[in-house]
């Protein structure tokens, strides 16, 4: 089976060829590429995409749907890491590429909010500090104590994201790959690069996430490749889950559509070691584990019509990386989202765009490749 997302009908894109060799290639249409694709080509440059599959073929097809505020680490652990005004201006950061997402996805993207919930009493307080941390740098969010059924004595704890949504991911890509066409980009699907000599362009940006590229040099294999893997059922006449909830130190993940349809996905700690693997292909032990988790939640197992995987980047650090490729002239990456590549990756392809304009974000320190070149990963 196929991913829920890639099997929705859509019109052929409308794109024109350049003449002669672009400013930028971007390597990769996913997310990240297609929203650098787009606010470079608005800039000014010369743009062409190149796409091995079909837009959004790899980890922006084949997510879960969810639009989140923050990074990988939770907001409390982001202030002590990397400090509290470079904490609060990354989460802002990622508010604002959700307001401009909504802006741009039409109706891939409803503002539904999104539910973090506490497997344990011990997640639970740790959800309780990250939840008076937000508080207390002024982000909106709530505490709930008391979830409805099914979730109740399951759950002892939750936080409320309200600026979270819910995301057709692979239709808000096409509609970014649309709008970077009309805005004179060239996109190329079904159009590998094997090698940086293919390209003839002044900057090549490197945007696959976790997708080996054999591109990247010294920088190859240290964004690490991670399956996560999904299912979806029939519609359901119980609309249980409009939004999205995420529990288990966000290791399972679900929502139903506006059909009823249920949407699962994680479930890694079932089969940890086999997941850490850059084969997109789905296994009977995590499989299995999702239907009982729909069918614990609902009474009984619904019938499965897509099953799929995909892969997301890794780092370590839990930051992305995004920048000039350390020893080279013209390479850059962005990727490395550690599984939250929709909204990161929107952003990320936005502040690698800018930077290649000239106007460079301080928060790229963050985000160094460089970082991973050294013997303890951190940016100096």
């Amino acid at each position: 089976m196929s991913s829920y997302w890639l099997s929705e009908a859509h019109p052929p894109l409308v794109a024109r060829a350049l003449e002669g060799d672009p400013d930028v290639a971007v390597v990769g249409g996913g997310v990240t590429g297609c929203s650098c694709a787009l606010t470079l080509a608005r800039g000014g440059l010369r743009v062409r995409l190149h796409e091995a599959r079909e837009l959004a073929g790899g980890a922006s097809g084949r997510n879960g749907g969810f639009a989140l505020r923050g990074g990988a680490m939770a907001y409390d652990q982001a202030r002590e890491w990397l400090g509290p005004d470079r904490a609060r201006t990354y989460w802002r950061l990622t508010e604002q590429a959700i307001s401009r997402m909504a802006e741009l996805a039409g109706d891939a993207l409803r503002p539904v909010g999104s539910f973090r919930l506490a497997g344990d009493e011990e997640e639970r307080d740790e959800l309780r500090r990250e939840y008076q941390m937000l508080r207390e740098d002024g982000f909106a969010v709530e505490w709930r104590d008391d979830l409805e059924p099914p979730l109740q004595g399951r759950y002892p704890g939750a936080i409320y994201h309200p600026s979270d949504a819910v995301l057709q991911p692979a239709r808000l890509v096409r509609r970014l790959a649309a709008m970077a066409a009309a805005a004179g980009a060239e996109i190329r699907e079904h159009a590998r690069v094997e090698s940086l000599d293919e390209v003839d362009a002044d900057v090549v940006l490197v945007a696959t996430d976790g997708y080996p590229s054999s591109l990247l040099g010294e920088l190859e294999g240290l964004i690490i490749p991670v399956r996560g893997q999904m299912i979806a059922t029939e519609p359901l006449p119980e609309l249980l889950f409009p939004i999205p909830h995420y529990g288990n130190h966000g290791f399972d993940y679900w929502h139903q559509d506006t059909e009823g349809r249920m949407l699962a996905g994680g479930f890694r700690h079932v089969d940890f070691g086999a997941e850490f693997t850059a084969e997109e292909a789905t296994t009977t032990p995590i499989q299995d584990a999702l239907e009982a988790f729909v069918e614990s939640l609902f009474g009984r197992r619904p019938r499965v019509t897509h099953r799929w995987a995909g892969i997301f980047g890794f780092v370590p650090d839990l930051l992305p990386v995004v920048g000039p490729v350390p020893g080279s002239a013209r390479l850059w990456v962005a990727g490395g989202y550690s599984g939250h590549g929709n909204v990161l990756g929107f952003a990320c392809g936005e502040l690698v765009a800018r930077a290649i304009l000239g106007d460079r974000d301080p928060l790229l320190d963050l985000f160094d490749p460089g970082r991973l070149l050294t013997s303890d990963g951190v940016s100096r």
